[in-house]
């Protein structure tokens, strides 16, 4: 699918049809600080997903719920166009805030399994659904100046890199038109009121295994009657690493990590068995494939050296592709946003977390691009800069992190709005 592109080098329309609709943020404020205080875990987004849903009701948007869970989707038809999807995700983090906001959560609750855990919006996601609303109000009210149709979605479970698959698993493009081209923003340490965006490669793909050995348990004063697996467990952990340092062509990213490692429960027992948690990060597509054969390979070869008994149990739990900004795309909102942000749009290198929402453009082999913006007060941002410990700055999954509300909300409002400007069909009134 190839959109047609129509935009200029300067853009002062675009410059008022921002400024001559945005809302009052006041409303939104005050919304975000709620959201934040009371942030929601992946699948359990209710109250946040409602706050969406009726905000574009009120917006006159038709709107679709529980779609892969508490997915909303909003479609807002306003004549001939092209059709531009916007997303947000809603979910939250299970860890202890440790902010000090007088807004901070305090927040516990069950996850989807059950388990009470302490809750925080530390990814800034708090920040991306209240931005789309307020760009669902600025573009609802602007729309004399537009034609084609908005969506906006708010998806679920990102954290989970599992949202995105659960809504289009749902039917999602049975309820809703299928884009033109797909668009999201994400909150990043970076000087708040600034917004990068890149061509290519901006996030790694995300893989992750849950790994079972099975060995023979049996006393610990007699591993010859045994199969420890164990000692196997950490055999597989050591060989994994020769992967990227071995098997990767050199320059190239990829990250095999064992982020847990689970057996047994006292001093004198060889259990029967053991538990892995592995994380994978890649950018080629290759590369990936070659890796997860590797990793595969590897944890078989160890067990069957071992002499297990039983093969292990290898179950593929997360599978998101990376995020690859198409040039096109971001080559036209380069044009409107540097015509719009000026000195504040920046470059950013690409990072290596992982996001699924590339995947609602896949679906319907739409473009995509997603940029980014900042949250950091300006006065910690520059004594960080002067004293080169920028890197030392709270970021993404931090219990400190921290945004500064303003002019966090108002740039990715803005961003959201221009974004979308960017592609819907221009109309212009004397």
């Amino acid at each position: 699918m190839q959109l047609k592109l129509t935009v200029t080098s300067s853009d002062k329309g675009m410059e008022d049809i921002i400024a001559g609709n945005r809302p009052d943020l006041r409303p939104f404020q005050h919304l975000y600080r709620q959201i934040h205080q009371n942030p929601e875990l992946s699948f359990c987004e209710k109250e946040t997903s409602a706050i969406a849903a009726d905000h574009l009701r009120q917006l006159n948007f038709e709107v679709h719920t529980h779609i892969g869970g508490y997915g909303v989707a909003g479609v807002f038809k306003n004549g001939d166009g092209p059709t531009v999807l916007l997303r947000a995700d809603m979910d939250a983090l299970p860890m202890q805030e440790k902010t000090g906001l007088p807004y901070a959560s305090t927040k516990t609750a069950k996850n989807k399994d059950g388990v009470e855990m302490p809750v925080m919006h530390a990814c800034g996601h708090d920040t991306h659904v209240v931005s789309l609303m307020a760009s669902a109000a600025l573009l609802h009210s602007a729309r004399e100046h537009w034609s084609g149709t908005l969506i906006c979605i708010f998806q679920p479970a990102e954290e989970l890199v599992s949202g995105a698959r659960a809504m289009l698993d749902d039917g999602l493009y049975d309820k809703i038109p299928k884009p033109d081209v797909v668009l999201a923003q994400h909150l990043m340490p970076m000087r708040a009121g600034t917004v990068s965006i890149r061509s290519g490669r901006l996030l790694t793909a995300a893989d992750a295994f849950n790994v079972r050995i099975f060995g023979k348990g049996g006393h610990g004063s007699a591993p010859d009657v045994c199969i420890d697996p164990i000692i196997i467990g950490a055999s597989i952990v050591m060989k994994l690493q020769t992967i990227v340092s071995r098997e990767v062509t050199p320059g190239e990213l990829a990250v095999v990590t064992c982020g847990s490692i689970q057996a047994g429960q006292t001093a004198n027992i060889i259990p029967d068995s053991l538990d892995l948690k592995l994380g994978i990060r890649t950018y080629d597509e290759s590369i990936r494939e070659r890796v997860i054969n590797s990793v595969k390979r590897i944890i078989r070869s160890e067990c069957e050296a071992a002499g297990c008994e039983q093969e292990p149990q290898i179950d593929h739990v997360i599978s998101t592709p990376a995020t690859i900004n198409d040039d096109a795309t971001v080559q036209a909102l380069l044009n409107t946003f540097g015509s719009y942000f000026k000195e504040r749009l920046v470059d950013s290198d690409p990072a290596n977390a992982s996001e699924d929402f590339s995947l609602l453009a896949r679906a319907v082999g739409a473009p995509y691009v997603m940029w980014t913006y900042g949250g950091v007060d300006h006065k910690t941002w520059d004594d960080a800069v002067e004293k080169g410990t920028v890197n030392k700055l709270p970021s993404n999954h931090s219990p400190f992190f921290a945004p500064v509300i303003e002019p966090t909300l108002q740039t990715a409002m803005d961003a959201m709005s221009t974004g979308a400007l960017t592609f819907l069909k221009r109309t212009h009134h004397a």
